[in-house]
């Protein structure tokens, strides 16, 4: 056998060997336990809020939520209305 023959068949052997150990998974115990370690990495990446960050963002959220009601109680008001007008001039 030549040596370029030799060369050709560990690259063949070891693109087989490559495939079956790509092929075969680990375990689901495995699984669970590398899915925990990732998890608590990435939790350690978060930057968490401070107090006073969330009682601002809570200010936001209800000053957004009351501006929001407002307008559409007054869209309703309007609405009820032109329709209450609507019927006494046609009913």
């Amino acid at each position: 056998m030549s040596e370029q023959d030799k060369k050709l068949e560990s690259v063949s052997s070891d693109k087989k060997d490559a495939k079956k150990a790509k092929d075969k998974k680990p375990g689901f115990f495995a699984r669970v336990k590398r899915w925990f370690k990732d998890l608590k990495g990435e939790l350690k990446k978060v930057t968490w809020p401070t107090v006073k960050d969330v009682v601002k963002n809570v200010g936001v959220v209800i000053l957004c939520v009351l501006i929001v009601g407002v307008f559409i109680w007054a869209f309703d008001w309007l609405a009820r209305a032109v329709i209450s007008a609507l019927m006494d001039l046609f009913g």
